[in-house]
């Protein structure tokens, strides 16, 4: 099904007409500003006002300088000093007009909505629509019927795994991955609960005295409860055998498998370890909206951790026979194991779940690292900040003080980075892997996170620039987020973008963004093509860390 494809010609060179490139979204008054310049090695450049084009600031030209992932020679422009509200743009004289954007409090409020929204729009098991906002976005209810138990359980039957959102372009639903997402999502609120507990999202299941981005994540966490078996253990995925085609997700009438190890257990333990972290979590965060619903959160963590404790040895390596679906294959559930445990103890302070973490956080050494971004195979990191944040007495100082130097170290090296970097991000020369967009914004939560524990400006500051690239500060002058900016991706690789008839994609979604994949440059390898999934796909699990930036950076 899937091709290789060269660099798209017709992306190149509608990057180079845009040697101005700035966060088309914008920024807040207070923050630092900057856009780079490419291809102008001096002449003056001013900041216009978009309402009547008169100039408004005139910025600091920095020198030019090499980025070593792009091979941009480039030059930094600073208008910090700007902070009245309003919209504008850059403008090297004689040279280029670059993209209005826009100075406000509430400059990323839109962002955070598509965001948050583009899981609305990932819903399975229901009809979907993205009304008011783009109401042409909509399908019918998709994948309705039971499942069927793949060989791989060993059992026959049904079940009803029904509902979740789709994993990523493809109609698969991952727990691995669904984990990490979730739990990310929720952690936004739990630290952000005042922001985010007045946003109203349009929800067509809005509960009223539930705040909509909780119940945005309840859709995702029933159908995770739905995929625990009766003894705690938990399955791998539920998809069916293959990808479908580029249709839309209620054309899909393959059957449904739940799929499992093939051998005892079954169950798989980096999944039930995932789900035991994400249900602690979501016991603390929706007990004072729905205690009928922790408590069930609760019962279902501790069970999964039993079963996970039980079998810690149970690694999904590859798919079974006639499976074809994403793998998530992972040969190492030590972090899952810490990360469950962290968030257990957090909720519950009990002191098994305390033992558990100290007798294996030094595992990892620094327990944080600015070369170790959280992802879906490496969770250790979230272990390690949420048992920072437990707030709980009985928690060690020593560890808690451990974490926190290794968080604050590692924000310092991202910062250095960044300041190191043309475009301003603290991507390393080897970050730029399948789903680079995601390191980015993971990196932007690593930052974050540790303002909370030295609140710091530079820190902010990087965390936003992370924001600035991602909405088109980089070498295509072009937002990795469609519909989002003055130019976005027209073919990601999403199934219901290409099958729906409509020209523009649907809203809201991270693409996976340069992959270098062994070349040269790394920035530059990507493309906006359809079929290339291993640059222009999109996941929940990346849209999740720039909802979790977004949502920092609110007012």
């Amino acid at each position: 099904m899937y091709i290789t494809l060269l660099l798209s010609a017709t992306l190149m060179n509608d990057a180079a007409l845009h040697p101005i490139r700035a966060c088309q979204v914008g920024y807040l008054p207070d923050e630092t500003k900057y856009a780079v310049i490419a291809e102008v090695s001096s002449g003056e450049v001013v900041i216009r006002r978009a309402s009547d084009n008169n100039v408004v600031f005139t910025p600091t030209l920095g020198p030019a300088v090499l980025d070593r992932d792009t091979g941009d020679e480039i030059r930094r422009i600073d208008f910090s000093g700007l902070k009245a509200a309003g919209r504008y743009y850059v403008e090297a004289k004689g040279v280029a007009k670059g993209d209005e954007f826009e100075i406000s409090r509430n400059v990323y409020a839109r962002p955070f909505r598509l965001a948050m929204r583009m899981f609305t729009g990932q819903r399975c098991g229901c009809a979907v629509s993205l009304a008011p906002d783009f109401p042409q976005y909509h399908h019918p209810a998709c994948h309705t019927s039971d499942a069927h138990y793949d060989p791989s359980t060993g059992r026959e039957g049904t079940v009803n795994v029904s509902g979740g959102w789709h994993d990523a372009g493809d109609f698969g639903r991952y727990v691995v991955n669904s984990g990490i997402t979730t739990g990310t999502l929720l952690w936004a609120y739990e630290l952000n609960p005042r922001k985010l507990g007045r946003i109203n999202l349009d929800l067509p299941d809005h509960r009223n005295g539930t705040p909509d981005v909780l119940t945005e994540i309840r859709w995702n966490l029933e159908w995770m409860l739905k995929m625990q078996d009766s003894d705690g253990g938990v399955w791998h995925k539920s998809t069916t055998a293959r990808f479908s085609g580029f249709i839309m997700p209620e054309k899909d009438a393959a059957d449904t498998e739940i799929v499992g190890l093939g051998a005892e257990p079954f169950k798989v333990t980096t999944a039930t370890a995932d789900f035991a972290a994400v249900t602690a979590i979501a016991a603390r965060v929706y007990r004072q909206f729905d205690r009928e619903f922790a408590d069930r959160c609760t019962a279902a963590s501790q069970k999964a951790w039993v079963w996970a404790s039980n079998h810690p040895n149970a690694y999904f390596t590859r798919n079974p026979k006639g499976i074809l679906t994403g793998g998530y294959g992972d040969r190492d559930a030590r972090d899952e194991m810490l990360w469950a445990a962290a968030e257990l103890f957090r909720t519950t302070g009990a002191k098994s779940f305390n033992d558990y973490f100290i007798s294996h956080y030094g595992d990892w050494k620094p327990t944080l690292s600015a070369n170790r971004a959280q992802g879906w195979p490496s969770v250790e990191n979230l272990g390690m900040y949420t048992y920072a944040l437990s707030g709980r007495k009985n928690a060690s100082p020593d560890t808690i003080s451990q974490i926190r130097a290794d968080a604050i170290f590692a924000a310092d090296e991202l910062v250095k980075r960044s300041r190191e970097n043309g475009y301003l991000i603290p991507m390393g020369h080897n970050d730029y892997i399948w789903g680079s967009n995601s390191v980015v914004a993971n990196y932007a939560m690593m930052l974050q996170l540790a303002d909370r524990f030295s609140p710091t400006k530079s820190y902010k500051d990087a965390a936003r620039d992370c924001l600035h690239y991602l909405f088109g500060r980089n070498t295509f002058a072009t937002s990795y987020v469609t519909q989002l900016g003055a130019r976005w991706p027209l073919h990601p690789h999403h199934r219901p973008s290409a099958a729906d008839g409509i020209d523009q994609p649907w809203p809201g979604m991270l693409v996976g963004g340069p992959n270098a994949n062994g070349k040269t440059l790394p920035a530059r390898q990507w493309e906006d093509v359809e079929a290339n999934y291993t640059v222009n796909e999109i996941a929940i699990n990346w849209n999740a860390p720039l909802v979790f930036a977004l949502a920092s950076a609110l007012p």
